[in-house]
């Protein structure tokens, strides 16, 4: 199995921290700190500017992670879904002006769904019609602009329902990425498949990945190696993935990166 290279997720004022070991590398990156409400209207044009000041001089793949928190893709509300609509295009005009041609979104599917989508009739048909009435114009706009929308897991506990949901828009401009910690919390808390299965089941629609660990409790973002996944198995589906997905660290303590580097390096799973 041959090592496969990997980055972080870093907020613009973080990536002088980390530069050497991303640049050198030509890492990926995914810029964080585009998310928020404030993010995305009265700090745009400083945090654009502040971007473009720190990637001087960055060769590898960049990615940006768009807002989630209160912007459900399958929002019921019907004057809502607009302004999500909004917010979405906002993002990919932030990634676009600052180079990145990948967009994080969050997965609308949960386990309540998956236990429910049978329970009524049009359920499932009422839900994917909401998210293509919101998604339609980001993913049009994603085709315009030659970026990738890809939705992570969240609360997935069947992985092909949202691959399902992906491949239901018949564009490249969207596509799957999976969280390791997220999909790991899945099967202990709702029954999930393992992380391995997931990697699997997105195959070559697989475009994205972040790199956490936890305990199977909450969604710790601990270093690789300081909670429950199996990592070789991870590694050993991702290098099943014709797609060559973005792969990087997703920690919530920036300085824990090179302890998880070498962790998984010293498996012979990174370089």
């Amino acid at each position: 199995m041959t090592p496969l290279k990997i980055g972080a997720c870093l907020a613009p004022h973080e990536i002088a921290d980390h530069r050497a070991w991303l640049f050198d590398a030509d890492r990926d990156l995914e810029l964080q700190g585009f998310s928020t409400h404030k993010d995305l209207t009265d700090e745009f044009e400083d945090r654009i500017a502040a971007t473009h000041a720190v990637l001087e001089g960055f060769k590898g793949r960049l990615g940006i992670h768009g807002p989630y928190e209160g912007l459900d893709m399958d929002n019921k509300d019907p004057e809502l879904r607009p302004i999500i609509t909004a917010r979405f295009l906002k993002t990919l005009e932030a990634a676009d002006r600052v180079g990145a041609r990948q967009v994080v979104l969050h997965s609308p599917y949960t386990r309540w769904y998956a236990s429910n989508r049978f329970n009524k009739p049009g359920y499932r048909e009422g839900k994917l019609a909401r998210i293509h009435e919101v998604m339609t114009p980001v993913v049009k706009a994603a085709v315009d602009l030659g970026i990738t929308l890809v939705i992570e897991n969240i609360f997935d506990v069947d992985p092909a329902m949202r691959r399902a949901m992906v491949e239901s828009f018949d564009s490249k401009a969207i596509a799957l990425s999976i969280d390791t910690g997220h999909a790991h919390l899945a099967r202990r808390m709702s029954g999930a498949p393992p992380v391995d299965y997931f990697v699997r089941d997105a195959g070559d629609q697989l475009q994205h990945v972040h790199v956490q660990d936890l305990d199977g409790h909450a969604d710790r973002h601990w270093a690789p190696g300081e909670g429950e996944i199996h990592w070789p198995e991870v590694f050993r589906a991702l290098a099943e993935c014709n797609s060559a997905p973005h792969l990087v660290l997703e920690l919530r303590r920036k300085s824990d990166i090179p302890a998880g580097f070498a962790y998984l390096q010293g498996l012979g799973l990174v370089v």
